[in-house]
């Protein structure tokens, strides 16, 4: 189980970083007016460098400051830009709409199935990548990780309150820059920007304050790009440290400084790898790289968190094999559906081995995982403690024992 957990959270942290990292890039090659693609690869792996530095010398608590401010910082800018927009269109969203559709000559952009303005989506490609996001974000591990860094199980509730409270604002102030951006700016200029469909939102703080908003802007979106890849690479090198090194190699005899070495060393390469990935994702659109990330953490993760809350059925055949499956589905499918080839936007452009006709792989992976892990429970003859799984479901429930565990 600690094998499989491991390997699922490197591969989420993995599609989560690429996202991350063609982020930075294009943030940074719009601030600095770098259009090459060898330039913006330069940009990449210095900010990767960077990155890898901060957490190295930052660790845990410098993470999570910096999560803590640059949480302050963006709903406060977003919120300040949306009361924005929406002054300039006497506080009228369907004025908003209709500016949109005007400045781009484009009557169907308010059609559904339009994929980031752009080109058209399947239903079934909207369903699937629906299911990934509503779903992923009950499995990443690095939102899991934070649960550990709160001292009861009161705080923990308390502050998924507040995270879906905030979340929830969030996304409802990014429907106006949406439109706002595509209103005020149009969708060729922001094509044809440095970082492309990723400019959207500096260019729109630029259209509205100049450039010291758009510099502000564009600081609050490098800190938050900061923060969630310290986040990831955290997750991933005690995961790796602590559930393979020391569990499984070491067989739970390590050296608590050996330990941190291994996990400082796996850091270190996560970074290097995220920098190739980054570059090798230059252009992709970052909210479709996060719903690959999502669409992997929901389906090798979220099913054995359920079973396990929920099923005292549950074993460890069950985990291992609905972990494993889902991973494993998610990642073929991408490999070979038009993320990788087959169109223009694809990652290889130049070749065609696009099987899997969707973008997402959420609506097949993820029910798949479901399935091996209720499959693999009910052809498992061992069964596994009770009283772990009566002892485990009050927990979940009251929050009983929750704070040794945590200090532990």
């Amino acid at each position: 189980m600690r094998v499989a957990a491991s390997i699922s959270t490197l591969a989420v942290t993995f599609f989560y970083l690429l996202a991350q990292m063609a982020g930075a890039g294009a943030l940074v090659s719009l601030l600095l007016g770098i259009s090459s693609k060898t330039g913006q690869s330069l940009v990449i792996v210095i900010v990767g460098i960077i990155m890898i530095v901060y957490v190295l010398v930052g660790g845990m608590k410098g993470t999570t400051w910096v999560q803590i401010i640059k949480a302050c910082l963006l709903v406060t800018g977003v919120a300040v830009m949306t009361v924005w927009i929406l002054a300039l269109f006497g506080f009228n969203f369907s004025a908003i709409l209709g500016a949109a559709v005007e400045t781009n000559n484009n009557p169907a952009m308010l059609d559904p199935g339009l994929k980031y303005g752009l080109s058209e989506i399947t239903k079934i490609d909207f369903i699937s990548l629906g299911l990934a996001l509503v779903l992923g974000a009950a499995g990443l591990p690095h939102v899991l990780m934070r649960f550990y860094t709160v001292p009861t199980a009161k705080e923990a509730r308390k502050s998924v309150v507040w995270a879906i409270t905030l979340i929830g604002l969030f996304y409802l102030f990014t429907l106006v820059l949406g439109f706002g951006a595509a209103a005020l700016i149009g969708s060729d200029r922001i094509m044809n920007a440095p970082g492309g469909v990723n400019s959207a939102a500096p260019l729109l703080a630029y259209e509205l304050g100049g450039s010291i908003l758009m510099g502000l802007i564009a600081a609050v979106a490098f800190a938050t790009i900061l923060a969630v890849v310290a986040g990831l690479a955290i997750t991933a090198s005690a995961s790796f440290a602590h559930d393979i090194y020391t569990s499984v190699i070491k067989n739970g005899n390590s050296d608590p400084k050996q330990e941190l070495r291994v996990a400082k060393t796996t850091v270190v390469v996560i970074g290097l790898v995220s920098i190739a990935g980054g570059i090798g994702a230059q252009g992709q659109n970052i909210a479709f790289l996060v719903a690959l990330a999502f669409a992997v953490a929901a389906s090798a993760n979220l099913p054995t968190i359920l079973y396990s809350l929920y099923w005292k059925r549950f074993t460890t055949r069950g985990a291992v094999l609905s972990m494993y499956g889902g991973l494993i589905s998610s990642v073929v499918l991408i490999i070979f559906s038009p993320v990788m080839s087959g169109a223009e936007t694809s990652m290889i452009p130049g070749a065609d081995f696009a099987i899997y006709p969707l973008s997402n792989p959420g609506i097949i992976s993820i029910p798949l995982s479901f399935l091996l892990g209720f499959v693999g429970s009910i052809t498992e003859r061992r069964l596994e403690d009770p009283k772990k799984q009566a002892e485990m479901e009050v927990r979940s429930l009251t929050g009983v024992g929750a704070e040794k565990a945590v200090n532990h």
